[in-house]
């Protein structure tokens, strides 16, 4: 993970340490004492000066009452082959969001991804590695899209380059697959997607994707990615300035409906080619 991103994702530890600290009444003292530190490592912690071991968050889990959070995310940021090191903080946060916005030129985002789809831009940038490898990383895939279904899950927002649709990602059949998936979510009202269509031009992302994530009581944070790198941002201009380009992609997308309209044609005729070949 880049330094600047796992500074960040200390950062938000920090601050949700602090949150379900105040809200449980105690002070950094008080917490201290029951997780057996002193009260100035807990300030250290609440302004990322300092990282815990596990140990320690797993104890702070127990007096705070918080289902394992911050053993969750300390393993997250410590220790965690499933996703690429500079992803493996998003990944730990986006099952905590309230909101997700994601705006995607390329590749369908991956918590839309059918497992056939995510095996094909597995393989494709990593044509050596074993099949042990592929299945870890599509499983990772599709545990974290299991938040989609989930009755607590988040307010899903995505808005997809027609490029998305266009590009046969694992053959004929996996493509149908997947569009008929997102359809079919869009159908349900479990997500939101949008298409902004090839005709728009140049627009507010021209140089990879983006992610928007909202917290309760939390501060928003954003993140970027491209092919080899991804940066988790929550310097509160810089995210701003994000949500100002996801509101400038929003606007220039079809509407839902029409999007719609558009990712069934395309799954169409992908199953209308697969069923000629």
């Amino acid at each position: 993970m880049a330094n600047g991103s796992r500074q960040a994702a200390w950062e938000f530890f920090g601050t949700e340490l602090k949150r379900r600290r105040e809200e449980a009444g105690l002070t950094q003292v008080e917490l201290g004492a029951r997780v057996f530190i002193s009260g100035a490592y807990i300030g250290q912690f609440e302004q990322a000066i300092r990282k815990p071991q596990l140990d320690i968050a797993q104890r702070i889990d127990v007096v705070l009452q918080t289902d394992g959070i911050f053993e969750r995310l300390c393993k997250k940021l410590i220790d965690d082959h499933r996703f690429a090191d500079y992803f493996a903080a998003v990944a730990e946060l986006e099952a905590l969001a309230l909101k997700i916005c994601e705006f995607a030129p390329t590749v369908v985002p991956g918590l839309l991804q059918t497992e056939a789809y995510a095996r094909a831009v597995t393989v494709a940038p990593n044509p050596f590695v074993t099949d042990a490898y592929v299945k870890e990383k599509v499983d990772a895939r599709l545990e974290r899209a299991r938040i989609l279904s989930d009755a607590t899950r988040p307010e899903y927002w995505a808005i997809l380059h027609e490029n998305v649709l266009r590009v046969p990602v694992g053959g004929q059949e996996a493509m149908a697959e997947q569009l008929e998936h997102i359809a079919r979510l869009m159908r349900e009202r479990v997500v939101v997607v949008t298409v902004l269509p090839q005709a728009a031009g140049a627009h507010a992302m021209m140089a990879g994707d983006l992610r928007l994530m909202e917290f309760d009581d939390a501060p928003p944070v954003a993140y970027t990615e491209t092919s080899f790198s991804g940066t988790l941002i929550d310097e509160p201009a810089v995210v701003k300035r994000t949500q100002r380009a996801y509101d400038l992609l929003r606007v220039a997308a079809l509407s839902p409906e029409a999007s719609l309209a558009l990712i069934e044609s395309a799954a169409e005729d992908y199953r209308r080619c697969a069923s000629t070949t």
